[in-house]
Protein backbone atom coordinates (compact mmCIF):
# COMPACT_ATOMS: atom_id res chain seq x y z
CA UNK A 1 0.00 0.00 0.00
CA UNK A 2 0.97 3.42 -0.82
CA UNK A 3 1.99 5.54 2.12
CA UNK A 4 2.72 8.54 0.55
CA UNK A 5 0.47 10.89 1.53
CA UNK A 6 -1.13 13.38 -0.93
CA UNK A 7 0.14 16.54 -1.89
CA UNK A 8 -1.93 20.11 -0.35
CA UNK A 9 -4.46 21.63 -2.39
CA UNK A 10 -2.95 24.26 -5.23
CA UNK A 11 -3.12 27.85 -4.91
CA UNK A 12 -3.38 30.25 -7.51
CA UNK A 13 -5.62 30.43 -10.76
CA UNK A 14 -6.46 28.00 -13.65
CA UNK A 15 -7.02 30.15 -16.37
CA UNK A 16 -9.66 28.03 -19.03
CA UNK A 17 -11.76 26.14 -16.39
CA UNK A 18 -15.06 27.85 -17.20
CA UNK A 19 -15.59 25.25 -19.99
CA UNK A 20 -14.17 22.03 -19.15
CA UNK A 21 -14.10 18.50 -20.29
CA UNK A 22 -16.75 15.92 -19.27
CA UNK A 23 -14.14 13.02 -20.53
CA UNK A 24 -10.47 13.22 -21.80
CA UNK A 25 -9.26 9.84 -23.07
CA UNK A 26 -6.07 9.14 -23.21
CA UNK A 27 -4.55 6.88 -26.15
CA UNK A 28 -7.42 6.11 -29.24
CA UNK A 29 -6.92 2.44 -29.75
CA UNK A 30 -9.93 0.35 -31.12
CA UNK A 31 -10.94 0.44 -26.90
CA UNK A 32 -11.11 4.31 -26.84
CA UNK A 33 -12.37 4.60 -30.11
CA UNK A 34 -15.37 2.68 -28.98
CA UNK A 35 -15.91 4.83 -26.06
CA UNK A 36 -15.64 8.11 -28.68
CA UNK A 37 -18.24 6.52 -30.58
CA UNK A 38 -20.63 6.04 -28.23
CA UNK A 39 -19.92 9.18 -26.42
CA UNK A 40 -20.44 10.85 -29.61
CA UNK A 41 -23.91 9.81 -29.43
CA UNK A 42 -24.52 11.13 -25.77
CA UNK A 43 -25.21 15.25 -27.08
CA UNK A 44 -24.63 16.14 -22.74
CA UNK A 45 -20.70 15.10 -22.90
CA UNK A 46 -18.01 16.88 -24.19
CA UNK A 47 -15.26 15.10 -24.85
CA UNK A 48 -12.08 14.43 -26.33
CA UNK A 49 -9.70 12.07 -26.99
CA UNK A 50 -5.86 12.46 -27.38
CA UNK A 51 -3.23 9.96 -29.01
CA UNK A 52 0.44 10.26 -29.83
CA UNK A 53 0.78 8.61 -33.15
CA UNK A 54 -0.51 10.36 -36.60
CA UNK A 55 -2.81 8.31 -37.60
CA UNK A 56 -5.31 5.04 -35.94
CA UNK A 57 -3.42 1.82 -36.79
CA UNK A 58 -4.06 -1.68 -35.42
CA UNK A 59 -1.36 -4.37 -35.11
CA UNK A 60 0.16 -2.93 -38.53
CA UNK A 61 3.24 -5.89 -38.10
CA UNK A 62 0.56 -8.84 -37.61
CA UNK A 63 -2.09 -8.07 -40.63
CA UNK A 64 -0.95 -10.88 -42.37
CA UNK A 65 -2.79 -11.12 -45.60
CA UNK A 66 -5.89 -13.84 -44.63
CA UNK A 67 -5.42 -13.45 -41.03
CA UNK A 68 -8.54 -13.14 -39.09
CA UNK A 69 -10.01 -11.33 -35.83
CA UNK A 70 -11.47 -14.07 -33.24
CA UNK A 71 -14.61 -12.55 -32.30
CA UNK A 72 -17.71 -12.27 -35.03
CA UNK A 73 -18.10 -9.07 -36.98
CA UNK A 74 -20.78 -8.23 -34.28
CA UNK A 75 -17.65 -7.23 -31.65
CA UNK A 76 -17.14 -4.01 -33.51
CA UNK A 77 -16.74 -0.68 -31.75
CA UNK A 78 -20.74 -0.27 -30.74
CA UNK A 79 -23.28 -3.20 -32.17
CA UNK A 80 -23.44 -4.87 -29.01
CA UNK A 81 -24.21 -1.09 -27.07
CA UNK A 82 -25.92 0.38 -30.05
CA UNK A 83 -26.82 -1.49 -32.80
CA UNK A 84 -28.38 1.92 -34.13
CA UNK A 85 -25.10 3.50 -34.21
CA UNK A 86 -23.86 5.21 -37.81
CA UNK A 87 -20.31 3.67 -36.69
CA UNK A 88 -20.98 0.05 -36.52
CA UNK A 89 -19.00 -2.28 -38.83
CA UNK A 90 -22.36 -2.42 -41.57
CA UNK A 91 -22.15 0.72 -42.06
CA UNK A 92 -18.44 0.90 -43.06
CA UNK A 93 -19.55 -1.82 -45.87
CA UNK A 94 -22.66 0.38 -46.65
CA UNK A 95 -20.41 3.63 -46.73
CA UNK A 96 -17.75 1.23 -49.01
CA UNK A 97 -20.76 -0.54 -51.18
CA UNK A 98 -19.75 -3.62 -49.80
CA UNK A 99 -22.49 -4.98 -48.32
CA UNK A 100 -23.99 -7.41 -50.98
CA UNK A 101 -20.25 -8.81 -51.28
CA UNK A 102 -20.03 -9.11 -47.36
CA UNK A 103 -23.48 -10.98 -47.20
CA UNK A 104 -22.76 -13.33 -49.95
CA UNK A 105 -19.78 -13.84 -48.81
CA UNK A 106 -21.14 -15.12 -45.12
CA UNK A 107 -18.25 -14.07 -43.77
CA UNK A 108 -19.03 -14.02 -39.73
CA UNK A 109 -14.54 -13.45 -39.02
CA UNK A 110 -13.49 -10.58 -40.92
CA UNK A 111 -9.50 -10.34 -41.77
CA UNK A 112 -7.12 -7.96 -39.47
CA UNK A 113 -7.07 -5.98 -42.45
CA UNK A 114 -10.48 -5.28 -42.46
CA UNK A 115 -11.46 -4.48 -39.27
CA UNK A 116 -7.86 -2.06 -38.87
CA UNK A 117 -9.64 -0.41 -42.34
CA UNK A 118 -12.99 0.19 -40.53
CA UNK A 119 -11.29 1.33 -37.42
CA UNK A 120 -9.30 3.77 -39.51
CA UNK A 121 -12.60 4.88 -41.35
CA UNK A 122 -14.57 5.86 -37.64
CA UNK A 123 -11.72 7.68 -36.79
CA UNK A 124 -11.03 9.93 -39.50
CA UNK A 125 -14.63 10.87 -39.21
CA UNK A 126 -15.56 10.73 -35.40
CA UNK A 127 -14.92 14.05 -34.17
CA UNK A 128 -13.21 15.52 -31.20
CA UNK A 129 -9.75 12.68 -31.75
CA UNK A 130 -6.86 14.32 -31.30
CA UNK A 131 -3.83 12.64 -33.30
CA UNK A 132 -0.19 13.50 -32.65
CA UNK A 133 -0.88 14.66 -29.54
CA UNK A 134 1.59 13.31 -26.44
CA UNK A 135 -0.05 13.17 -23.23
CA UNK A 136 3.05 14.02 -20.99
CA UNK A 137 1.54 14.46 -17.26
CA UNK A 138 -1.80 14.20 -15.34
CA UNK A 139 -2.45 15.78 -12.11
CA UNK A 140 -5.54 16.84 -10.54
CA UNK A 141 -6.61 20.60 -9.25
CA UNK A 142 -7.88 20.73 -5.92
CA UNK A 143 -9.43 24.21 -5.89
CA UNK A 144 -11.02 24.20 -9.52
CA UNK A 145 -11.40 19.88 -8.81
CA UNK A 146 -10.52 19.38 -12.40
CA UNK A 147 -8.00 17.01 -14.05
CA UNK A 148 -5.09 19.29 -15.81
CA UNK A 149 -4.03 17.50 -18.76
CA UNK A 150 -0.31 18.62 -20.81
CA UNK A 151 0.64 17.21 -23.76
CA UNK A 152 2.30 18.48 -26.83
CA UNK A 153 1.46 18.67 -30.50
CA UNK A 154 2.75 19.75 -33.64
CA UNK A 155 1.70 23.13 -34.81
CA UNK A 156 2.00 26.87 -33.38
CA UNK A 157 0.73 27.57 -29.72
CA UNK A 158 -3.36 28.29 -29.72
CA UNK A 159 -4.64 26.45 -32.82
CA UNK A 160 -5.96 23.31 -30.84
CA UNK A 161 -9.85 23.71 -29.64
CA UNK A 162 -9.32 22.00 -26.58
CA UNK A 163 -5.79 23.72 -25.80
CA UNK A 164 -6.72 27.64 -25.18
CA UNK A 165 -4.07 28.31 -23.02
CA UNK A 166 -1.05 27.08 -24.72
CA UNK A 167 2.20 27.03 -22.45
CA UNK A 168 5.23 27.30 -24.98
CA UNK A 169 7.16 24.97 -26.94
CA UNK A 170 9.10 21.89 -26.12
CA UNK A 171 13.07 21.85 -27.21
CA UNK A 172 11.46 20.06 -31.00
CA UNK A 173 9.22 23.05 -32.08
CA UNK A 174 6.03 21.37 -30.93
CA UNK A 175 3.25 23.30 -29.17
CA UNK A 176 2.52 22.59 -25.56
CA UNK A 177 -0.97 22.42 -24.44
CA UNK A 178 -3.19 22.24 -21.88
CA UNK A 179 -6.53 20.60 -21.49
CA UNK A 180 -9.08 20.16 -18.39
CA UNK A 181 -11.29 17.60 -17.40
CA UNK A 182 -13.90 16.03 -14.51
CA UNK A 183 -13.12 13.07 -15.73
CA UNK A 184 -10.39 10.47 -17.91
CA UNK A 185 -10.45 7.49 -19.37
CA UNK A 186 -7.09 5.56 -19.93
CA UNK A 187 -6.72 3.62 -23.15
CA UNK A 188 -2.91 3.49 -23.50
CA UNK A 189 -2.83 -0.07 -24.95
CA UNK A 190 -0.19 -2.35 -24.17
CA UNK A 191 3.29 -2.93 -25.42
CA UNK A 192 5.31 -6.06 -26.80
CA UNK A 193 6.70 -8.43 -24.29
CA UNK A 194 9.77 -9.31 -24.73
CA UNK A 195 11.11 -12.46 -22.03
CA UNK A 196 14.34 -11.47 -19.96
CA UNK A 197 16.54 -14.07 -21.50
CA UNK A 198 16.03 -12.94 -25.14
CA UNK A 199 15.93 -9.22 -24.36
CA UNK A 200 19.62 -8.39 -25.04
CA UNK A 201 19.64 -10.02 -27.80
CA UNK A 202 15.93 -8.17 -28.84
CA UNK A 203 17.55 -4.64 -27.96
CA UNK A 204 20.82 -4.87 -29.23
CA UNK A 205 20.88 -3.58 -33.25
CA UNK A 206 21.29 -5.60 -36.18
CA UNK A 207 20.44 -8.61 -34.33
CA UNK A 208 17.96 -10.24 -35.85
CA UNK A 209 15.55 -11.14 -32.42
CA UNK A 210 12.31 -9.36 -33.14
CA UNK A 211 8.75 -9.04 -31.42
CA UNK A 212 6.13 -10.68 -33.55
CA UNK A 213 4.54 -6.61 -33.55
CA UNK A 214 7.02 -6.19 -36.30
CA UNK A 215 6.99 -9.47 -38.13
CA UNK A 216 5.72 -7.79 -41.76
CA UNK A 217 8.40 -5.16 -41.26
CA UNK A 218 11.08 -7.75 -41.43
CA UNK A 219 8.97 -10.86 -43.29
CA UNK A 220 10.99 -10.69 -47.02
CA UNK A 221 14.20 -10.68 -44.70
CA UNK A 222 13.00 -13.80 -42.78
CA UNK A 223 12.11 -15.60 -45.90
CA UNK A 224 15.34 -14.92 -47.10
CA UNK A 225 17.16 -16.55 -43.96
CA UNK A 226 18.15 -20.04 -43.79
CA UNK A 227 16.98 -21.31 -40.48
CA UNK A 228 14.61 -19.51 -38.41
CA UNK A 229 13.06 -20.08 -35.38
CA UNK A 230 9.45 -19.09 -34.03
CA UNK A 231 8.81 -18.56 -29.87
CA UNK A 232 5.27 -18.71 -28.60
CA UNK A 233 2.42 -20.42 -28.45
CA UNK A 234 -0.48 -17.97 -29.55
CA UNK A 235 -2.67 -17.07 -32.40
CA UNK A 236 0.56 -14.65 -33.50
CA UNK A 237 2.59 -17.63 -33.12
CA UNK A 238 0.93 -19.96 -35.32
CA UNK A 239 0.25 -17.48 -37.58
CA UNK A 240 3.93 -16.27 -38.36
CA UNK A 241 5.02 -19.98 -38.47
CA UNK A 242 2.30 -20.85 -40.65
CA UNK A 243 3.02 -17.47 -43.20
CA UNK A 244 6.51 -18.45 -43.13
CA UNK A 245 5.96 -22.49 -43.53
CA UNK A 246 3.72 -21.55 -46.94
CA UNK A 247 6.25 -19.29 -48.58
CA UNK A 248 10.09 -20.97 -47.73
CA UNK A 249 11.04 -23.68 -50.13
CA UNK A 250 9.40 -27.48 -50.20
CA UNK A 251 11.81 -29.81 -48.42
CA UNK A 252 14.08 -27.22 -47.01
CA UNK A 253 11.63 -25.06 -44.83
CA UNK A 254 14.37 -24.62 -42.17
CA UNK A 255 11.61 -24.01 -39.27
CA UNK A 256 11.09 -24.62 -35.60
CA UNK A 257 8.30 -23.32 -33.46
CA UNK A 258 9.25 -23.48 -29.80
CA UNK A 259 6.40 -23.09 -27.03
CA UNK A 260 6.34 -22.62 -23.28
CA UNK A 261 2.81 -24.51 -23.02
CA UNK A 262 2.39 -28.30 -22.76
CA UNK A 263 1.02 -28.38 -26.02
CA UNK A 264 -0.09 -26.48 -29.13
CA UNK A 265 -3.71 -25.99 -27.67
CA UNK A 266 -6.33 -24.45 -29.76
CA UNK A 267 -8.56 -21.95 -28.03
CA UNK A 268 -11.94 -22.63 -25.83
CA UNK A 269 -14.63 -21.41 -29.04
CA UNK A 270 -17.77 -24.20 -27.46
CA UNK A 271 -21.05 -21.66 -27.05
CA UNK A 272 -21.06 -22.00 -23.09
CA UNK A 273 -17.15 -21.60 -23.24
CA UNK A 274 -17.54 -18.87 -24.77
CA UNK A 275 -19.89 -17.03 -21.70
CA UNK A 276 -17.00 -16.54 -19.85
CA UNK A 277 -15.98 -13.55 -21.98
CA UNK A 278 -19.45 -12.20 -21.29
CA UNK A 279 -20.53 -8.79 -19.10
CA UNK A 280 -22.18 -11.71 -16.71
CA UNK A 281 -19.31 -13.14 -16.07
CA UNK A 282 -17.02 -10.20 -15.89
CA UNK A 283 -19.40 -9.32 -13.13
CA UNK A 284 -19.04 -12.43 -11.37
CA UNK A 285 -15.00 -12.52 -11.45
CA UNK A 286 -14.96 -8.85 -10.52
CA UNK A 287 -17.07 -9.87 -7.29
CA UNK A 288 -14.47 -13.09 -6.12
CA UNK A 289 -11.58 -12.50 -3.21
CA UNK A 290 -8.27 -11.34 -4.85
CA UNK A 291 -6.34 -14.62 -3.73
CA UNK A 292 -9.12 -16.34 -5.97
CA UNK A 293 -9.02 -14.26 -9.06
CA UNK A 294 -5.27 -14.59 -9.45
CA UNK A 295 -5.56 -18.60 -8.87
CA UNK A 296 -7.87 -18.67 -11.69
CA UNK A 297 -6.57 -16.29 -14.03
CA UNK A 298 -3.20 -18.49 -14.95
CA UNK A 299 -5.65 -21.85 -15.65
CA UNK A 300 -7.74 -19.73 -17.84
CA UNK A 301 -4.76 -19.42 -20.28
CA UNK A 302 -6.56 -21.47 -23.15
CA UNK A 303 -9.44 -19.09 -23.04
CA UNK A 304 -7.58 -16.06 -24.65
CA UNK A 305 -4.18 -17.40 -25.07
CA UNK A 306 -5.34 -20.44 -27.55
CA UNK A 307 -4.60 -20.95 -31.39
CA UNK A 308 -8.00 -21.16 -33.14
CA UNK A 309 -8.90 -24.40 -34.47
CA UNK A 310 -8.78 -23.32 -38.64
CA UNK A 311 -5.24 -22.48 -37.97
CA UNK A 312 -4.10 -25.35 -36.54
CA UNK A 313 -5.85 -27.24 -39.08
CA UNK A 314 -4.25 -25.21 -42.11
CA UNK A 315 -0.44 -25.84 -40.06
CA UNK A 316 -1.25 -29.75 -40.04
CA UNK A 317 -2.89 -29.48 -44.16
CA UNK A 318 0.51 -27.57 -45.08
CA UNK A 319 2.94 -29.62 -43.41
CA UNK A 320 1.14 -32.90 -44.44
CA UNK A 321 0.96 -31.92 -48.22
CA UNK A 322 4.80 -31.16 -47.94
CA UNK A 323 5.75 -34.17 -46.74
CA UNK A 324 3.12 -35.65 -49.73
CA UNK A 325 5.17 -34.12 -51.99
CA UNK A 326 9.07 -34.33 -50.59
CA UNK A 327 11.47 -37.43 -50.49
CA UNK A 328 10.36 -37.04 -46.13
CA UNK A 329 8.97 -35.13 -43.67
CA UNK A 330 9.36 -31.49 -43.85
CA UNK A 331 12.10 -29.64 -42.82
CA UNK A 332 10.30 -28.38 -39.57
CA UNK A 333 10.16 -29.01 -35.95
CA UNK A 334 7.70 -28.24 -33.27
CA UNK A 335 8.03 -28.47 -29.76
CA UNK A 336 6.09 -27.45 -26.95
CA UNK A 337 6.62 -27.32 -23.18
CA UNK A 338 9.89 -25.77 -23.95
CA UNK A 339 11.69 -22.87 -21.85
CA UNK A 340 14.54 -20.84 -22.94
CA UNK A 341 17.37 -20.55 -20.18
CA UNK A 342 19.82 -18.42 -22.08
CA UNK A 343 20.24 -17.19 -25.16
CA UNK A 344 23.43 -15.30 -27.22
CA UNK A 345 24.97 -14.81 -30.68
CA UNK A 346 27.79 -17.21 -31.26
CA UNK A 347 29.04 -16.01 -34.56
CA UNK A 348 28.15 -13.23 -37.27
CA UNK A 349 25.27 -14.99 -38.43
CA UNK A 350 24.10 -17.65 -36.00
CA UNK A 351 22.05 -17.74 -32.51
CA UNK A 352 22.24 -19.96 -29.31
CA UNK A 353 19.02 -21.05 -27.48
CA UNK A 354 19.85 -22.63 -24.45
CA UNK A 355 16.36 -24.38 -23.97
CA UNK A 356 14.71 -26.85 -21.29
CA UNK A 357 12.41 -29.10 -21.33
CA UNK A 358 9.82 -29.05 -18.63
CA UNK A 359 8.69 -32.43 -18.23
CA UNK A 360 11.79 -34.34 -19.20
CA UNK A 361 13.80 -32.07 -16.97
CA UNK A 362 16.41 -31.97 -20.18
CA UNK A 363 18.38 -29.23 -21.84
CA UNK A 364 19.50 -28.89 -24.89
CA UNK A 365 21.11 -26.13 -27.08
CA UNK A 366 19.31 -24.81 -30.29
CA UNK A 367 21.12 -22.90 -33.17
CA UNK A 368 19.29 -20.55 -35.47
CA UNK A 369 19.69 -17.53 -37.66
CA UNK A 370 16.08 -15.39 -36.54
CA UNK A 371 14.45 -15.10 -34.07
CA UNK A 372 10.65 -14.49 -33.75
CA UNK A 373 8.94 -13.83 -30.46
CA UNK A 374 5.36 -14.29 -30.39
CA UNK A 375 5.29 -13.87 -26.74
CA UNK A 376 2.75 -11.24 -26.31
CA UNK A 377 1.75 -8.53 -24.67
CA UNK A 378 2.02 -6.45 -21.10
CA UNK A 379 -0.43 -3.63 -20.52
CA UNK A 380 1.75 -0.30 -20.94
CA UNK A 381 3.47 1.48 -17.62
CA UNK A 382 1.92 5.21 -17.04
CA UNK A 383 4.20 5.39 -14.27
CA UNK A 384 5.26 8.88 -15.64
CA UNK A 385 2.12 9.79 -16.86
CA UNK A 386 0.43 9.40 -13.48
CA UNK A 387 3.18 10.47 -11.29
CA UNK A 388 1.36 13.14 -9.62
CA UNK A 389 -2.10 10.84 -8.99
CA UNK A 390 0.05 8.29 -7.71
CA UNK A 391 -0.24 9.46 -4.64
CA UNK A 392 -4.23 8.77 -4.66
CA UNK A 393 -4.15 5.60 -6.16
CA UNK A 394 -5.57 2.70 -3.71
CA UNK A 395 -3.79 -1.13 -4.32
CA UNK A 396 -4.35 -3.99 -3.57
CA UNK A 397 -2.34 -6.61 -1.49
CA UNK A 398 0.40 -7.17 -4.54
CA UNK A 399 0.65 -3.24 -5.14
CA UNK A 400 -1.77 -3.43 -8.54
CA UNK A 401 -4.47 -0.42 -8.55
CA UNK A 402 -8.30 -1.35 -7.45
CA UNK A 403 -10.67 -0.51 -10.06
CA UNK A 404 -14.24 -0.53 -9.13
CA UNK A 405 -17.26 -2.61 -11.00
CA UNK A 406 -17.21 0.60 -13.69
CA UNK A 407 -13.82 0.19 -14.51
CA UNK A 408 -12.65 3.53 -12.69
CA UNK A 409 -9.44 3.15 -10.41
CA UNK A 410 -10.41 3.48 -6.32
CA UNK A 411 -8.68 6.96 -5.60
CA UNK A 412 -8.68 8.77 -2.68
CA UNK A 413 -11.64 10.84 -1.55
CA UNK A 414 -9.89 14.00 -2.18
CA UNK A 415 -10.31 13.14 -5.97
CA UNK A 416 -13.43 14.10 -6.70
CA UNK A 417 -13.38 13.03 -10.12
CA UNK A 418 -12.72 9.69 -11.74
CA UNK A 419 -10.01 7.63 -13.72
CA UNK A 420 -11.27 5.17 -16.06
CA UNK A 421 -9.21 2.16 -17.70
CA UNK A 422 -9.79 0.51 -20.62
CA UNK A 423 -7.66 -3.38 -20.88
CA UNK A 424 -5.88 -3.11 -17.60
CA UNK A 425 -7.93 -4.58 -15.47
CA UNK A 426 -7.75 -8.00 -16.17
CA UNK A 427 -6.55 -9.04 -12.46
CA UNK A 428 -9.89 -7.33 -11.29
CA UNK A 429 -12.28 -8.08 -14.49
CA UNK A 430 -10.96 -11.12 -15.73
CA UNK A 431 -9.99 -12.89 -19.24
CA UNK A 432 -12.74 -10.87 -21.42
CA UNK A 433 -10.56 -7.32 -20.06
CA UNK A 434 -8.79 -7.61 -23.77
CA UNK A 435 -11.62 -8.81 -25.74
CA UNK A 436 -12.82 -6.75 -28.47
CA UNK A 437 -16.40 -8.28 -27.98
CA UNK A 438 -16.84 -6.65 -24.48
CA UNK A 439 -15.14 -3.38 -25.68
CA UNK A 440 -18.97 -2.09 -26.66
CA UNK A 441 -20.52 -3.23 -23.81
CA UNK A 442 -17.54 -1.66 -21.11
CA UNK A 443 -17.55 2.02 -23.13
CA UNK A 444 -21.31 2.07 -22.52
CA UNK A 445 -21.27 1.32 -19.07
CA UNK A 446 -18.54 4.01 -18.00
CA UNK A 447 -20.70 5.98 -20.06
CA UNK A 448 -23.57 5.64 -17.80
CA UNK A 449 -21.69 6.10 -14.75
CA UNK A 450 -21.24 9.64 -15.58
CA UNK A 451 -24.99 10.63 -16.38
CA UNK A 452 -27.31 10.93 -14.27
CA UNK A 453 -29.85 8.30 -16.48
CA UNK A 454 -28.12 5.56 -18.59
CA UNK A 455 -27.34 6.48 -21.95
CA UNK A 456 -27.53 3.21 -23.03
CA UNK A 457 -30.38 0.47 -21.84
CA UNK A 458 -27.69 -2.74 -20.83
CA UNK A 459 -28.88 -6.02 -21.10
CA UNK A 460 -29.37 -7.63 -17.16
CA UNK A 461 -28.99 -11.07 -18.08
CA UNK A 462 -25.89 -12.24 -21.24
CA UNK A 463 -25.27 -15.97 -20.45
CA UNK A 464 -27.24 -18.96 -19.82
CA UNK A 465 -24.34 -19.92 -17.29
CA UNK A 466 -25.38 -18.87 -13.34
CA UNK A 467 -21.33 -18.56 -12.67
CA UNK A 468 -22.23 -18.33 -8.71
CA UNK A 469 -24.44 -19.24 -6.15
CA UNK A 470 -25.57 -15.41 -4.94
CA UNK A 471 -26.15 -12.52 -7.29
CA UNK A 472 -22.88 -10.93 -9.01
CA UNK A 473 -23.31 -6.90 -8.97
CA UNK A 474 -26.77 -5.33 -9.91
CA UNK A 475 -27.54 -7.41 -12.77
CA UNK A 476 -26.46 -10.97 -11.69
CA UNK A 477 -28.75 -14.31 -11.72
CA UNK A 478 -29.60 -16.00 -8.78
CA UNK A 479 -29.70 -19.89 -8.63
CA UNK A 480 -32.91 -20.85 -7.48
CA UNK A 481 -35.41 -18.21 -8.91
CA UNK A 482 -39.03 -18.71 -9.19
CA UNK A 483 -38.58 -20.86 -11.86
CA UNK A 484 -36.31 -23.15 -9.64
CA UNK A 485 -37.97 -25.55 -6.98
CA UNK A 486 -37.27 -24.44 -3.41
CA UNK A 487 -33.89 -27.06 -2.58
CA UNK A 488 -35.01 -26.49 1.43
CA UNK A 489 -38.07 -28.05 0.34
CA UNK A 490 -38.53 -31.07 2.58
CA UNK A 491 -38.46 -34.12 0.20
CA UNK A 492 -41.39 -37.09 0.23
CA UNK A 493 -40.39 -40.58 2.32
CA UNK A 494 -39.24 -42.98 -0.35
CA UNK A 495 -38.75 -46.95 -0.23
CA UNK A 496 -35.50 -48.11 0.47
Amino acid sequence: MSTEQPPAPAAGSAPGVDRPLDLAGIGIGPFNLSLAALAHGVPALRTAFYEQRPAFHWHPGLLIDGATIQVPFLADLVTLADPGSPWTFLQYLKAHERLFPFYVAERFHIERAEYDAYCRWVSEQLPGLHFDHRVDAVRWDHEYELFEIDFTRPGGPGDDAHAPHPTGADEEGRALGRAYARNIVLGVGTEPYVPEPLRPLADAPNVPVLHSCDYLEHRERLLATGHVTVIGSGQSGAEVFLDLLRHRPLGAEGLHWLARTPSFAPMEYSKLGLEQFSPDYTRYFHTLPEPVRDQLLPRQWQLYKGIAHETLDAIHHELYRRALHSDGWPGTVLTPGVTVRTAGRIAAARLELHLEHTEQGTRARHTTEAVVLATGYRERRVDTLLAALDPYVRRDASERPRVDADHRLVLDPMIKGSVYVQNAERHTHGVGTPDLGLAAWRSAVILNSLLAEPAYQLPSRTAFTAFGLQPSGRCGTVIGGPHLPDQRTTLAPTRT
